[in-house]
């Protein structure tokens, strides 16, 4: 096995244990901190797989803006915490059997050998020029609805997060 294959399969566990620890914390600060973490890996994944601009974009737009912006709705909404199991056991068997699929699909994958008469992909390289005049001349108006919900989504966060005045009365 190269460098190569050793990074990818320790960067894919990082991912994997990360974004596991987020998904069962109940604190959600700490949650933010774990996907953060997963978000990182994907990244360097991305890069070691050949795509630094895809990488550049994962750092700069999940793990940075997207991230902050969950942190920030995570601190100013007080929730409390249920007193219900994490896990209630009529949620466990489906995500059980889930997991038993992948599992077993995924050595099915590791373990099968690829003839040889298949051809390898090859890969395609953009430029960031090349795909900022793309994305910006093809694809503008999702761009800017992507952006308009993001702007929604933080005035939600911001009037939810307000105090109410101790004479005013929560609406049903």
């Amino acid at each position: 096995m190269t460098v190569q294959g050793v990074l990818f399969y320790l960067l894919a566990t990082v991912i994997v244990v990360a974004t596991g620890i987020a998904i069962t914390r109940r604190n959600l600060a700490h949650a933010v901190v774990y996907l953060v973490i997963s978000f990182f890996g994907s990244a360097l994944l991305f890069y070691l797989l050949g795509a630094p601009l895809l990488a550049a974009l994962e750092v700069i737009i999940y793990a940075g803006a997207i991230m902050i912006l969950f942190l920030f709705v995570v601190m100013m909404i007080r929730i409390e915490k249920p007193e219900t199991p994490l896990f209630p056991v009529r949620q466990m068997i489906p995500a059980l059997i889930a997991a038993c699929v992948f599992v077993v699909s995924g050595a099915l994958l590791l373990t099968t050998d690829v003839p040889a008469q298949e051809a390898w992909l090859e890969s395609a390289v953009a430029t960031p020029v090349a795909f900022g005049r793309f994305l910006f001349t093809k694809h503008w108006l999702a761009i800017e609805m992507a952006s308009l919900l993001l702007l929604v989504a933080l005035i939600g966060a911001l009037h939810i997060g307000k105090e109410r005045p101790e004479s005013e009365e929560p609406a049903p």
